[in-house]
């Protein structure tokens, strides 16, 4: 058998990283390439089975359409023309995950696993590998995100919204309405009347900084050139709660998230009011994990909340983030370290990771 240090003195970093996934018939990279081998005519997946090649013999490819242009077979094997089981495994669940959206009810695990032609074990944990939650947590996100929907509909009750929402009984929905909807459902459906938020607005090297804290914790740090826009993003984030200007206690809080900005060593520890779904927490936490100086790949914080697949929706939890530093999003970058978007700016990402580095 050919030895897997037999690489192409030539290949970029992209074909090294694919080379190592054909060398480990890594299955979660079918559906993203294939690679076709020149002294046997024929194109295989990443995780075909079949006796390694050398490596000068290795081309890839996009595509399997890719492959056959450029004159090459599907291996008769791993099939690479045909739908893989990740990639059946992923239709599946998305036909799961539009059966709960549109369910007048929440569908039990049995019900979902009967409906996908799987044992719930294996359904369990396919759907969470897919999508980062469990068949469950989403569910319950899909209730809270259809809530906040009947909610804003003025013509019915609030106890026909909670009722229309799915909810068996308003007791239950009230018990978890502060986490689900980060107050009472007649302040949400008021736009967060009776909350009151405070806030400040300062400069740091950043630019502009706006903190503003409820009466859970810190609700959102907002880094900007105007304060004025920082202002309105408040206001549309929180539309009808009483927000009030700064006092001198509060002064010190932002003078505090401003120290840290601009010298990292001394650590950040605030109370924080963190609202989000439940996988969007999931990533939060986890960044919060991440030290000062270090940082960690899209594909890492998927790993280490145990949802390697979720690689897109850990970016997608990154960029819906209203806590900056606080929740360090910044310190997430592209694997190889590239920097990519930031909802305050990339170049205010690069600072930030410049100063933690020094630390």
């Amino acid at each position: 058998m050919d030895t897997v240090l037999n690489r192409n003195p030539t290949a970029s970093p992209d074909q090294d990283a694919r080379w190592q996934a054909v060398v480990e018939r890594d299955a979660s990279a079918d559906g993203t390439f294939v690679y076709s081998v020149r002294s046997t005519g024929v194109y295989c997946r990443p995780s075909c089975p079949s006796r390694l090649a050398k490596r000068v013999n290795v081309q890839f490819h996009a595509t399997a359409k890719a492959a056959e242009r450029a004159g090459f077979r599907p291996c008769k094997r791993c099939k690479p023309d045909q739908p893989g089981l990740v990639e059946k495994q992923a239709a599946k669940v998305a036909e799961i995950c539009r059966f709960i959206e549109s369910a007048d009810h929440t569908p039990s695990l049995d019900e979902l696993a009967k409906r996908a032609q799987m044992s719930t074990f294996h359904f369990h944990r396919t759907f969470k590998a897919a999508t980062g939650v469990t068949p469950a947590a989403y569910a319950r996100g899909e209730r809270a995100k259809r809530v906040r929907e009947e909610l804003g509909d003025e013509g019915q009750s609030v106890t026909s919204a909670i009722y229309g929402a799915g909810y068996n009984s308003g007791s239950r929905f009230y018990e978890k309405s502060t986490e689900v909807l980060g107050m009472k459902p007649s302040e949400y459906r008021a736009g967060g009347a009776n909350n009151v938020i405070r806030f400040s607005v300062g400069e740091c090297s950043l630019g502009s900084i706006l903190v503003a804290h409820s009466e859970r914790g810190v609700c959102a740090i907002f880094l900007g050139d105007d304060p004025e826009t920082l202002l309105h993003e408040l206001e549309d984030r929180f539309p009808n709660a009483e927000l009030i200007g700064s006092d001198k206690d509060f002064e010190t809080l932002v003078a505090k998230v401003v120290a840290f900005v601009e010298a990292p060593r001394l650590g950040l520890d605030l109370p924080l009011d963190v609202r989000g779904t439940a996988f969007q927490q999931r990533v939060w936490r986890a960044l919060q994990k991440i030290p000062a100086g270090k940082t960690l790949s899209y594909a890492d914080v998927a790993k280490r909340i145990g949802s390697p697949k979720a690689v897109r929706a850990v970016a997608s939890a990154c960029a819906a983030n209203a806590i900056a530093v606080a929740i360090p999003c910044h310190r997430v970058v592209r694997k190889g370290g590239g920097l990519s978007g930031y909802r305050w700016g990339v170049e205010r990402k690069r600072a930030l990771l410049k100063r933690e580095d020094a630390v």
